[in-house]
């Protein structure tokens, strides 16, 4: 296996949703390593974090295996508009999306993800409320902006699950394009120093595919998540 630690901004791997773009992180570890490599999962383009790849074949059938079975635990840091509830659980299914180009994942027929396109599935994510801050921003009638960092942990794999459940509960991620607030995200972008998609893959939880061994693979955190300490207000 390889884990690396994919910046915001950066596709995992070539995609006609994204023609434009020549920098790949599947190509550059490749071209790295000097040997082929198969990515395990996937991040979003505007998500960074750690990012898991097989080194053969068997290693990506194996954790492709855990994957698939929902045994992969995932950690996500997030900040998002207004202060949420200490901790809590997502519970909201979630219909494909009309531009999710991503093969189904090949299960049986009866397998869940085998509905119809218009079908809601399931889908969970559990938070807890890491830190509340007070931007000097105004918002609305608000003299200020309230934002809150959230640890994520996301116990299905909806396309987009946590921007979408982010959403649903009232409180979208900041510098969400698509599921967020376009005027909130402008206005914060120059005291945040960055346009960024406020969302992170801090840890996989897994078995190492060859000895079953656990593992725990983080990626820190860029330094524009310290640089938000100024304005915590807990």
């Amino acid at each position: 296996m390889a884990a690396v630690a994919k910046p915001p901004g950066l596709l995992v791997h070539r995609t006609g949703l994204d023609a434009g773009e020549t920098r790949f992180a599947l190509q550059m570890l490749r071209a790295q390593l000097g040997r082929p490599v198969w990515p395990v999962h996937r991040l979003d383009k505007g998500t960074s974090g750690v990012l898991l790849f097989a080194l053969d074949a068997a290693a990506a059938s194996a954790l492709g295996r855990q994957f698939e079975a929902g045994t992969v635990h995932k950690t996500y840091l997030a900040l998002v508009r207004g202060w949420p509830a200490s901790s809590g659980c997502i519970d909201h299914p979630l219909r494909r999306m009309k531009d999710d180009a991503r093969p189904r994942a090949r299960r049986p027929a009866a397998a869940t993800d085998a509905a119809p396109a218009d079908t809601a599935l399931p889908a969970l994510t559990r938070y807890t409320t890491l830190a509340r801050y007070t931007l000097p921003v105004p918002h609305g009638a608000f003299a200020a902006t309230r934002c809150a960092q959230l640890a994520l942990m996301p116990e299905t794999g909806r396309r987009h699950q946590l921007r979408r459940h982010c959403k649903h509960m009232a409180h979208p991620i900041i510098g969400d394009a698509t599921h967020g607030k376009g005027p909130l995200n402008r206005a914060l972008a120059p005291l945040l120093g960055t346009s960024r998609l406020w969302l992170h893959a801090w840890q996989l939880a897994l078995a190492h595919p060859a000895t079953g061994a656990p593992l725990c693979l983080q990626a820190a955190p860029g330094p524009e998540w310290q640089a938000l300490m100024p304005w915590r207000t807990d």
